[in-house]
């Protein structure tokens, strides 16, 4: 068996201002986790958080763009490994944005979480989604007293 994690939000900002956030390295350090992320199709990065031990996590998400649609689609692969070279979630995140009554929906699909081994994870990764959520808007919201420029 095979879960998805799915999200969809709402957030009053441009495809175009929502898309920064998704594929900015210093934008994505305020609100998802430092990364060496660039926009290209065929790029590995590396997302870096602290690690669980408890899950046989050692804290780095291995990840390569595999497509990108500017302001509408970004998929990367997202493997977390244990630190020994053991890949124990092999994943793929799908963001999708939509123009929509004056700002952006923006859909989450996390997907791959295989089996019992992965239960764990989905549930942890589900919630955590759902904060990250909450930050992302946030940052979204204090940007956009900052004038353009300053």
């Amino acid at each position: 068996m095979e879960r998805a994690i799915r999200h969809t939000w709402f957030f009053p900002h441009s495809p175009e201002r929502v898309w920064e956030y998704l594929t900015k390295p210093e934008l994505l350090a305020q609100w998802l986790m430092e990364s060496n992320f660039r926009p290209e199709v065929g790029h590995r990065f590396q997302f870096h958080t602290k690690p669980i031990v408890k899950f046989n996590f050692d804290g780095n998400i291995y990840c390569q763009v595999l497509e990108l649609e500017p302001n509408k689609k970004l998929v990367y692969s997202w493997k977390g490994g244990n630190g020994k070279g053991e890949v124990s979630l092999d994943s793929l995140v799908t963001w999708t944005l939509a123009a929509k009554n004056g700002g952006t929906e923006l859909q989450l699909v996390h997907s791959g979480f295989k089996g019992f081994r992965n239960f764990m994870s989905y549930i942890i990764m589900n919630q955590g989604w759902l904060k990250i959520a909450k930050r992302f808007l946030k940052n979204l919201n204090q940007s956009a007293h900052v004038p353009t420029g300053a």
